[in-house]
């Protein structure tokens, strides 16, 4: 082997092995860190638990003290999922308005129905019977 090659191989060969320990120590850093997150996260959800089994467990007599107007107290409203957005075609979205426009027109006329004819009995045959609100929309 030529001394040119026998040296660029040697220098090579530490510049490896210095770059080596660099990241070594990056990954064991990078490690480290991805373990203590997910110890906090275990800890939060651990206390999350805890927090959610507490109210399950016997009520204290200055709990019970309290009226059913403050039980009845709603907690502050959590935000809602949000909705996925559907792919559809036209042609299938036109089809689901028309689906749904017959179903609303059906429960309308249900409505209708029994109202007409539980005021038929309620009330005498001079009076007019109740029309159904013309002021719901059909979302469309």
């Amino acid at each position: 082997m030529k001394l040119k090659n026998l040296r660029k191989k040697i220098q090579r060969l530490e510049k490896r092995l210095q770059e080596g320990p660099k990241k070594l120590a990056k990954l064991k850093q990078k490690l480290q860190q991805a373990e203590a997150a997910k110890a906090m996260k275990a800890a939060r959800k651990s206390a999350a638990r805890a927090a959610a089994a507490r109210p399950a467990g016997k009520p204290s007599a200055r709990v019970e003290k309290k009226s059913t107007a403050q039980k009845a107290k709603p907690k502050k409203p959590r935000a809602r999922k949000a909705k996925r957005k559907l792919n559809l075609s036209p042609e299938r979205r036109a089809q689901l308005a028309a689906a749904m426009k017959a179903r609303w027109a059906a429960k309308r006329a249900a409505e209708a129905s029994t109202t007409t004819t539980s005021s038929d009995d309620q009330h005498s045959a001079s009076e007019s019977p109740q029309q159904p609100p013309e002021s719901k929309q059909d979302g469309v």
